[in-house]
């Protein structure tokens, strides 16, 4: 399967309009009335905060494509059948957890907003045809949001269209940026480098009208160098392939949970027990 698919000319249209400065039209003529301010509605309740810690780690789940390989396929390990992440999506909603965005989780973290019982991120890697055909649907059973960690150049008929991404917005979902055209970044000259994180964040701003505020490295692959890119990009964190949960103090090096191929729904549960989610 081709992972990378070059959307060619549009994508540098749209990264030199979103790069661009903003322009605003002046109003075509001024008010002549003055107006009383209105009055400042009473304050009827004040918004929840988590009283204690908030710190607590979250499993953050790694999905790629949702499918069954070819006998040919290179990576068959990156692949889980649809019956299985159904199944998986059936195991955690009877065992109590509810998933959320990575928004969410840092909202917890940062300003103690609440999270539900048991959180967990469920997160997909690249964009494929299958986050809107499986996952979508499978998750909006239980009214759970996905997290699409979405390659630029992979928004593309036959990995996923525009409207499609639109229609996971639509969901719930939030759209996070994994590079433009899914280089390994450690290596990359600055101008590269500044243009696949970045760049990846202004074009999928521009394509979705979305924050874009997470960053995914791709291959699981970052030094120095590519963390503080991701920050100066403005992104609020990173997620990894490092195995483990994601915690607060490791917001540019966030821990997942990978789910395989030849887990099924049993090898599913002993990698979530195991982790401790």
């Amino acid at each position: 399967m081709t992972l990378l698919v070059v959307l060619g000319g549009g994508i540098a249209t749209a990264y030199v309009l979103a790069s661009g400065p903003a322009h605003h039209a002046a109003p075509s003529h001024a008010a002549t009335t003055t107006l009383p301010k209105p009055k400042p509605r009473p304050l009827t309740h004040r918004p929840k905060r988590v009283r204690g810690p908030h710190n607590h780690p979250v499993p953050i789940l790694m999905y790629h494509v949702l499918g069954v390989p070819a006998p040919t396929q290179p990576y068959p390990q990156l692949f889980v059948r649809p019956a299985d992440f159904g199944g998986q999506v059936r195991w955690l909603a009877r065992n109590g957890y509810h998933a959320v965005t990575l928004g969410q989780v840092f909202r917890y973290w940062r300003r103690a907003v609440p999270l539900p019982r048991k959180p967990v991120v469920v997160s997909f890697d690249d964009g494929y045809l299958s986050d809107y055909t499986v996952a979508r649907p499978a998750l909006q059973r239980y009214g759970w949001p996905g997290v699409l960690n979405l390659v630029v150049d992979n928004v593309t008929p036959g990995d996923i269209t525009a409207s499609q991404v639109r229609a996971l917005i639509a969901a719930g979902w939030e759209i996070d940026a994994h590079t433009v055209s899914h280089p390994d970044l450690v290596g990359l000259g600055a101008t590269q480098l500044r243009r696949e994180v970045a760049g990846s964040r202004v074009l999928l701003r521009h394509m979705f009208g979305q924050p874009v505020d997470f960053f995914c490295y791709p291959v699981g692959h970052y030094d120095a160098q590519v963390v503080a890119a991701v920050r100066a990009a403005g992104f609020l964190g990173a997620t990894t392939e490092n195995p483990g949960l994601g915690r607060p103090l490791q917001a540019y090096t966030l821990d997942r949970i990978r789910v395989d191929y030849s887990d099924g729904v049993s090898g599913f549960v002993e990698k979530m027990q195991r982790y401790g989610a």
